[in-house]
């Protein structure tokens, strides 16, 4: 019986030393398998992100090339400068968002997962840039409308005054006379008050010019009348006008009226003032320093 145990010990033992090397022979092939799939996995994805890559950087190009190409189209056709710094940029925008979907459909992501995350994107972006949005509508508001365009000179209601030179989805940008470039929130622009100073062929120049008290009126009158026609920028129609339009502490104040083309208006301003100050006073039509009588009583 003894003997018999023994054996089956023995034999129990045998058979376990003779299975660890097929048990081992299965784990290394387990494993090269599992390493083999992940190389080729890991192959399968570096080629399809390198043609993402590829496809990113080509379509990046191309979509630059279509939305130039269209602009040209657009100015070939003589159509409305506003309108194609507007459509140029958009359609810049839009192309560029295609392209990243393209790319990421490269890579491997699904399209019903892209537009699932799309979606919920643009309701979290559209909450937080609610203010982009509105710029975004004021743009589409603006190109229709139309209350200024490129080109046109115009002053916001915080006083910015300067040239339009491009009319973005987002924002407008003007030219100071200075040389300053300011941004423009398109949302701001549509929902205030404007004023488009090029809108109108011909515009009106108010002057105040203060003669001392006991200086005679219809001479200073004559004389910058006479200043202001022979001036080639004034027109003949309206006429221009002199007329008394103040009686303050230390002048006589006359306001004076003229119309210009817009363009002229601004440059001849400087010029007729400069005009009136030099020859006013050889007509013995002075301009007087603010004063003030003290009476004193003993």
């Amino acid at each position: 019986m003894e003997n018999q145990a023994v054996e089956g010990v023995v034999g129990n033992a045998v058979e376990a030393v003779q299975a660890v090397p097929e048990k081992v022979q299965a784990s290394a092939a387990a494993l090269k398998d599992m390493i083999s799939s992940l190389t080729g996995m890991a192959v399968d994805f570096g080629l399809k992100l390198l043609a993402a890559i590829i496809v990113l950087a080509g379509g990046m190009w191309i979509a630059k090339r279509i939305a130039r190409s269209f602009k040209r189209m657009l100015e070939r056709r003589k159509a409305d400068a506003s309108l194609v710094s507007f459509l140029g940029s958009f359609i810049n925008i839009l192309l560029r968002i295609f392209v990243v979907i393209i790319s990421l459909a490269t890579v491997g992501v699904q399209m019903t997962s892209i537009v699932a995350v799309l979606g919920a994107a643009s309701l979290a972006v559209g909450m937080a840039l609610s203010g982009t949005m509105q710029n975004f509508a004021g743009g589409i508001i603006i190109m229709f409308l139309k209350p200024f365009k490129v080109d046109d000179i115009i002053t916001t209601a915080d006083g910015k005054t300067g040239v339009v030179k491009k009319i973005m989805i987002f924002t407008t940008e003007i030219h100071t006379f200075d040389n300053q470039v300011i941004l423009l929130p398109n949302g701001a622009l549509s929902n205030s008050q404007i004023t488009n100073l090029s809108m109108t062929d011909t515009r009106r120049a108010d002057l105040s010019i203060a003669i001392s008290y006991g200086d005679n009126i219809d001479v200073a009158r004559k004389e910058i009348i006479a200043i202001i026609k022979a001036d080639k920028r004034v027109l003949k129609d309206p006429a221009p006008v002199v007329f008394v339009a103040e009686l303050a502490d230390s002048a006589v104040v006359l306001g004076v009226r003229y119309w210009t083309k817009s363009g002229d208006m601004l440059p001849s301003r400087g010029d007729m003032m400069e005009a009136i100050y030099n020859k006013l006073p050889k007509k013995k039509i002075h301009f007087p320093f603010p004063q003030m009588d003290v009476h004193v009583k003993k």
